[in-house]
């Protein structure tokens, strides 16, 4: 089936760095501990259908910018074979968090500061599982300085993550992103 869809991409069109409301100033390091811009993502981070523990990674960024009411991760598949990137995580971070650890973004259990909302599929972080034989796909960590909360506390709990994207009004005052691969 990977084969067939070889040449199948999502791309970064809808990419949640290129909406209106998402755009900023790229001033935030994004980093990790487990892979670097562009390199393998560990199969400890892949889902489990892909033989990993759907452990997210550790990541790290730089002090977000005064003002800062809340930071919005997202995680994105843009090597997906759909018309969008799959979302595999969205999350609420506080400002003053500054790291989170391996497994900070799970649904059962997250990290103080973080409210992980939904995904693609599920709530919560959700490790790369890309078609066998689709060849290398790209996971992009974006990290985003909210002026604003993204949504009421209620609304963001229910909200499906395009429109939970698509109604971020700004403004963002810092961004940052890093991009992992996975393949199988």
């Amino acid at each position: 089936m990977g084969t067939l869809l070889k040449k199948r991409r999502a791309g970064e069109t809808h990419l949640a760095w290129n909406l209106p409301g998402l755009s900023g100033p790229q001033t935030l390091a994004l980093t990790s501990e487990a892979f670097g811009e562009e390199a393998a993502i560990p199969i400890a981070h892949a889902g489990r259908r892909a033989g990993g523990l759907n452990l997210s990674p550790p990541l790290a960024w730089s002090q977000a910018p005064q003002g800062t009411a809340e930071l919005l991760l997202v995680i994105e598949d843009i090597d997906v074979p759909m018309g969008a990137p799959f979302v595999h995580c969205v999350a609420l971070i506080a400002p003053d968090v500054l790291a989170l650890p391996a497994g900070a973004l799970s649904a059962r259990s997250p990290a103080d500061g973080v409210r992980v909302l939904r995904s693609g599929m599920s709530r919560g972080y959700l490790g790369p599982e890309p078609i066998a034989g689709h060849g290398p796909h790209r996971y992009v960590f974006q990290l985003f300085a909210l002026g604003a909360p993204a949504a009421g506390s209620a609304a963001a709990e229910q909200a499906r993550p395009r429109a939970l994207l698509a109604g971020v009004a700004g403004p963002v005052l810092a961004r940052g992103r890093l991009t992992g691969v996975y393949e199988r």
